[in-house]
């Protein structure tokens, strides 16, 4: 804690003598944030937005959660490219000496120190001191950079560990010395327990200086003979160079689809060998992205804390298709290269690989849909891409392949608030044909969490639903997080943004068959505990019902990651309706507010993996949307109350170890504490037919909002508010484009026609502002 402490205080001595210059965003990013405890693909330096290399040093390997790079650890076992979505791959190593290659990434690890450690969007340099190199990493969107600097009395050398063990097992891998100065292969990942086939990545290295000698290794052994070239399992290589008083430079270029493919991105992002260059154009890209939202006041930590959670929103979720489009679709018996669609200005579509947008209506749905719609787009048509390859829109696919992860039909509120928004350069009618299927027994809400089973998937409930209108628990089917009341509930919301989505396709029946379907959520209210409360396989209440575990549980019986306590509020779709449940608008506050009041006593979080003891768990998905609900229930104060206190207690530090807390989702924590920055959410996530926003007090002075003009016409939409103290949280007075507003929200489209906003705060609740 003390080093991390003296690390952070240099930083901040370092921006503090240049502030008298010009700061830019991508300035006050801070990617150690949140690093004391990881996964594999959170920590991010030597990355552009979304990129297909994530170049970055490893500490831990062997898993999932806590691997990766992880803040407290003393020694980098490795440099790999690949940290994304159950994808990992191409592991190496800068070395001196004997070579140690072969005993494995324990042998071979460095002793580094943080004081000699450069971590900053786009750029990565560390000292290794077992090996006296000072190791620089960069990257283009598709090829990793590497800057070596080796004693001038050393013999330099890298480490392929071509089949090492990184975020899980690698199955095979080749590579081949092409000439003096290149190498090519490919690694192949193997299945996973989410990602069901195996994946390969390929690549093309290229070195500044010729390799003296290459040497190659085989199930742990020194492999003696002379051939260029090295295939199988549990295999790996080195290459020399001769002493050099100069760096050694790297360039490694990947694609999932051939090798020709990764050769191509060379050619097309780093044709040259200029290192700096490079660093300084990917700060630019990083900045150019993060500046569609500027932001100003005197407090600098604020700023650093917005444009780390900005950073964090634009990747975790990574492209995984070639400079041409083309990317691997692995849905059927073998892969097959397709190739994306292309946008308005004739580039072809971005291919992602990405978890689910499990509760992304509340965070990324809204983000990127303000400032960032063409990634929207992007998105949308990765869904179509599988669907018309593997007949399913997907809810979280990774490598070329669906993985069924989480629970229901998460595609239904990101694709309708995408239209609803005016985001629509993708098949609506060929989407709203997938999403329909995905409502029935057949398609994705058949399918439990991982439930790979194609032929007759049970464990999603959908046939209960369709039939009684819930889900019960102890259903049958394979599958994790059968949970039926999270089911229900959820299946509701998706429901309901399938009739707002027919509605807007002039789809009248399907609407209205849909807007029923969207109150099921009723099914489940039981009036005697007023909670929503799962039932058993008879219909009848389960018994031995808790709304709040205090047994350290992961969730509590039937809620998916949560518990009745946070999930009796997960009704978007019709805020009104759940209120007049809990009996008006009088009680239904004095519960929440006393539910709040006991949230705030656990800082409104639980330690990962203990969700069924939260009241209310602002570091997971399905309570996100519950501080918002006192806008419908006539107590908006309220609202503006508990999101500044929230965004106060845990959206704040940028610390290592008090950044993010238990799982940053990639990027999903990050967007709702932006949204929390600027003051405004959908409680609805966009999918309305006239999607609204409601505001809080911004913790900035001035919030503008750099609109895309190929969606959005009016430029700028300017955010400003007048305070006299900094906690100042309640709106006393708001004016839109000067005109006095009667209500905390405005439609969409209002903002998309740019103008200003004008907030007046205070220290005191304004019940009519």
């Amino acid at each position: 804690m003390i080093r991390s402490l003296i690390v952070f205080a240099i930083t901040l001595i370092s921006l503090n003598a240049t502030a008298q210059q010009a700061l830019r965003p991508v300035d006050y990013v801070c990617p150690l944030a949140g690093t004391q405890t990881s996964r594999w693909f959170f920590f991010n330096t030597a990355t552009r937005p979304f990129g297909m290399v994530n170049l970055s040093p490893d500490t831990r390997l062997g898993g999932d959660w806590n691997n990766g790079y992880l803040y407290g650890d003393t020694t980098i076992k490795c440099f790999s490219h690949i940290h994304c979505w159950q994808l990992y791959g191409l592991a190496v190593m800068p070395f001196t000496g004997t070579p140690k290659g072969h005993l494995g990434t324990n042998a071979y690890e460095s002793v580094f120190s943080h004081n000699h450690e450069t971590v900053q969007a786009g750029y990565y340099s560390v000292d290794l001191k077992t090996y006296n190199v000072k190791a620089e990493l960069t990257s283009t969107t598709r090829v990793g950079m590497h800057r070596y600097t080796f004693s001038k009395d050393s013999v330099p050398g890298i480490y392929f560990d071509l089949c090492a063990t990184l975020m899980d097992k690698i199955q095979s891998a080749n590579l081949r010395k092409v000439s003096e100065t290149e190498l090519e292969g490919s690694v192949t990942m193997a299945p996973t327990y989410r990602r069901p086939k195996p994946f390969t990545v390929y690549f093309t290295a290229q070195f500044s200086q010729s390799i003296k000698f290459l040497g190659k290794w085989r199930k742990g052994q020194i492999v003696s003979e002379s051939a260029d070239t090295i295939s199988g399992k549990d295999i790996g290589a080195w290459v020399r160079f001769e002493k050099t008083t100069q760096p050694i430079l790297m360039k490694v270029a990947l694609s999932y689809t051939s090798i020709q493919a990764s050769r191509a991105s060379m050619v097309a992002e780093l044709p040259h060998w200029d290192f700096d260059r490079v660093v300084h154009e990917s700060q630019d890209d990083w900045n150019a992205w993060l500046s569609r939202i500027e932001v100003s006041n005197e407090n600098q930590d604020m700023k650093k804390r917005f444009y780390t959670d900005l950073w964090h929103a634009l990747q975790g979720r990574r492209i995984i298709s070639d400079v041409d489009g083309a990317y691997s679709d692995n849905t059927g018996a073998s892969t097959r290269t397709k190739y994306t669609l292309k946008d308005n200005h004739g580039k072809p579509f971005p291919h992602y690989n990405f978890d689910a947008f499990w509760g992304a209506h509340w965070n990324l749905s809204l983000l990127w849909g303000l400032a960032y719609p063409e990634v929207v787009d992007g998105f949308c048509n990765t869904m179509l891409d599988l669907y018309r390859n593997g007949g399913l829109i997907p809810r979280g696919p990774s490598g070329g392949n669906y993985t069924f992860v989480m629970i229901g039909d998460v595609a239904s509120p990101f694709m309708g608030s995408a239209y609803q928004f005016g985001i629509r350069n993708w098949d609506a009618e060929l989407a709203y044909q997938g999403l329909r299927k995905n409502a029935f027994p057949g398609g994705i809400r058949s399918h439990a969490g991982y439930e790979h089973d194609m032929k007759n998937p049970r464990g999603g409930g959908i046939d209960y639903y369709v039939k009684r209108g819930y889900v019960p628990e102890g259903i049958e089917g394979e599958g994790m997080h059968k949970d039926g009341a999270a089911m229900t509930l959820e299946y509701a919301y998706q429901d309901w943004c399938l009739s707002e989505f027919a509605k807007a396709l002039g789809k009248k029946t399907d609407a209205e068959l849909f807007a029923k379907r969207g109150q099921n959520y009723k099914n489940i209210w039981n009036p005697a505990t007023g909670y929503m409360h799962p039932r058993n396989l008879d219909g009848m209440w389960i018994k031995d019902f808790v709304p709040v575990s205090h047994n350290k549980e992961f969730n509590t019986l039937g809620f998916c990651e949560s518990n009745s306590q946070n999930y009796s509020h997960y009704v978007p779709q019709d805020p009104k309706g759940l209120i007049e449940l809990f009996g008006g608008e009088k009680k239904y506050v004095a519960r929440l507010d006393s539910q709040m009041i006991k949230g705030e006593g656990q800082r409104f979080m639980v330690p990962h993996g203990q969700h069924g003891t939260a009241y209310g768990d602002f570091e997971n998905e399905p309570a996100l949307g519950i501080p918002y609900m006192f806008n419908f229930a006539g107590r908006p104060d309220l609202t503006q109350k508990w999101v500044r206190t929230i965004k106060s207690a845990l959206f704040t530090n940028i610390t290592p170890e008090d950044g993010y807390h238990g799982d940053e989702d990639q990027g999903m924590m990050g967007a709702y504490s932006v949204m929390m920055a600027i003051g405004l959410f959908d409680f609805q996530g966009g999918a309305a037919l006239k999607p609204t926003w409601q505001l809080t007090a911004p913790v900035f002075d001035t919030v503008k909002i750099h609109l895309n003009q190929d969606y959005y016409k009016g430029g700028t939409f300017t955010i400003m508010s007048s305070r006299k103290d900094k906690n100042d949280c309640y709106i006393k007075s708001a004016t839109l484009n000067g005109e006095r507003m009667k209500k905390l929200w405005f439609y969409h489209s209002q903002l998309a026609n740019g103008g200003e906003l004008k907030l007046e705060l205070s220290d005191q609740p304004a019940k009519n502002p």
